[in-house]
């Protein structure tokens, strides 16, 4: 039993371990008390950047403070990356990235000054959206069977364009892995000039984000021939996937998703993702996000963390067996 004494003794040790416990919780409930940078290493009025500024506005409107999108571009990305990578880890410098800035950039760089894997947290996969295969009205395919063979018959002579690196590049260089195919890459300065040299028939097709294809397709102006989704989407219930139509096992999307640097504290990333989750599902989110061709994901840290576990070294492995280089 203790005496008086000793009692006098043990409760000063005692009380601070107390309040080094508590302090962690304490401050994750204050937290954020100060506004948010959300960084993205791209250029304003990219995928990437949209998206970032639509769950800004609503966590904000959420939180009572302020998500402020921040766009620090250069070298393909890099930049932006390694400076949330080499921030404080206090939830006030987050990410927002892209499978071309966590998964593809590092494969065709090599060494960086960060490793996308180790140096951050995943806070949620924000959206998906899945490509469109479009084709210029002269090419005489209807079907991603009729594609192939095509391809095989023309060793080298067909040619689909994008801006390298990205995930439109990246789902042809997919396509041709996967269906052993000779297709020459063009590589473009955006998507638009892409599209614009497909339907003036300069180049045979391209894998195009879903909201800038659809209407040129729809329009007649190219032939759509599948979508690069799992599954068939509502906004084009009658274009077949890849998979279904000729080509199983193929898959390819562009995501977006929010990180946080990686020793950031374990109850910041439980209540930055709380908050995202409820912000990435409120209806007109949801609209807005379908809008611009964008599937909400909201999933867990864990379930994001898996995710990345497979979709890092997947396209790092197209990286390689391609031979892609920087442009």
């Amino acid at each position: 039993m203790l005496t008086s004494l000793s009692r006098r003794y043990v409760v000063p040790m005692v009380c601070p371990l107390l309040v080094a416990a508590a302090a962690p919780a304490a401050f994750a409930q204050a937290y954020p008390g100060k506004p948010v940078r959300i960084v993205v290493p791209f250029a304003p009025g990219g995928g990437v950047d949209v998206t970032a500024r639509i769950l800004a506005q609503r966590l904000t409107e959420r939180v009572g403070q302020s998500f402020i999108v921040e766009n620090r571009t250069g070298a393909s990305g890099i930049i932006g990356v390694e400076f949330v990578a080499k921030s404080a880890p206090d939830g006030y410098t987050l990410l927002v990235g892209s499978q071309t800035t966590q998964a593809v950039v590092p494969a065709m760089y090599g060494k960086l000054n960060y490793d996308t894997a180790r140096d951050f947290a995943p806070v949620t996969e924000i959206a998906t959206s899945p490509l469109l295969i479009v084709v210029h009205p002269s090419l005489p395919v209807k079907s991603v069977k009729e594609l192939i063979a095509l391809a095989r018959a023309r060793p080298g002579q067909l040619t689909f364009g994008a801006a390298s690196g990205g995930t439109p590049h990246m789902a042809g260089e997919l396509f041709k892995l996967i269906a052993r195919v000779d297709m020459l890459f063009v590589p473009y300065k955006g998507e638009g000039p892409a599209i614009a040299d497909a339907m003036g028939g300069q180049i045979s097709m391209v894998f195009s984000n879903l909201p800038v294809a659809l209407p040129q397709a729809q329009g007649g102006r190219l032939r759509a021939l599948a979508i690069t989704s799992p599954r068939r989407v509502s906004t084009a219930p009658e274009i077949p996937t890849v998979a279904e139509s000729g080509l199983p096992g193929y898959e390819a999307a562009t995501w977006f998703g929010l990180f946080a640097p990686a020793a950031t504290a374990r109850d910041i990333v439980t209540k930055l993702n709380a908050e995202a989750v409820s912000a990435l599902n409120a209806a007109e989110v949801k609209d807005r996000m379908a809008g611009q061709g964008l599937f909400v994901v909201a999933n867990t840290p864990e379930q994001f963390a898996d995710f990345l576990k497979t979709e890092i070294p997947r396209w790092a492995k197209v990286v390689k067996d391609s031979g892609i280089k920087p442009q």
